[in-house]
């Protein structure tokens, strides 16, 4: 038998399919340090472009029963790789937004103060009225910063059903703190 650096990424995907940590092994080493490398480019950050790929590699292993690499190795690991660190860039801009807004906040009179943490506690009221599958939908999306993909994967649920979750979510939201927003903003 060939040994597994001899493999093509062909043979190493269909092994990897098969369960074989030989051949996740092997993709690792053959492709860590170029994926790295891509993180890199993009974030200019050591640290977080080594977690990215390295959260990426335990995912591709923990998920190898739902993976089905139909495209070239190469060309899904990589694109994969790009897409992670566009949410993680996403995600930082979210994170970088809201500390903005809490600067903001905490620069407020104490009843501007008042009436934001009135806000936030009638949104986290209304999530918890949310149905249990939905509220769990909403809150991997919205706090813990996941994608649709991502959400499908952990639950084992279309994307379609993902995005229906959301749009309910989102509009049940609407409905119910309509007015308290109302007030927030006229006050």
């Amino acid at each position: 038998m060939k040994k597994f650096c001899d493999l093509t990424d062909v043979e190493l995907i269909e092994l990897f399919e098969k369960d074989s940590i030989s051949a996740f092994e092997e993709i690792y080493n053959r492709y860590w340090l170029k994926l790295y490398a891509a993180a890199y480019k993009r974030l200019k950050e050591r640290e977080t472009a080594k977690e990215i790929v390295q959260d990426f590699f335990t995912g591709l292993w923990i998920n190898r029963q739902q993976v089905k690499i139909v495209t070239s190795l190469q060309g899904y690991l990589f694109t994969s790789i790009r897409y992670l660190v566009l949410n993680h860039k996403r995600a930082e801009a979210v994170r970088n937004s809201y500390s903005e807004i809490l600067l903001i906040v905490n620069d407020n009179s104490t009843e501007e103060n008042y009436y934001y943490k009135e806000l936030l506690e009638r949104v986290e009221a209304e999530v918890t009225h949310l149905p249990p599958k939905c509220r769990n939908v909403f809150e991997l999306s919205r706090n813990q910063y996941k994608t649709n993909k991502e959400i499908a994967l952990l639950l084992g649920i279309s994307e379609k059903t993902v995005e229906n979750h959301l749009t309910k979510a989102l509009r049940f939201l609407k409905v119910h703190l309509n007015i308290l927003v109302l007030f927030f903003l006229l006050r």
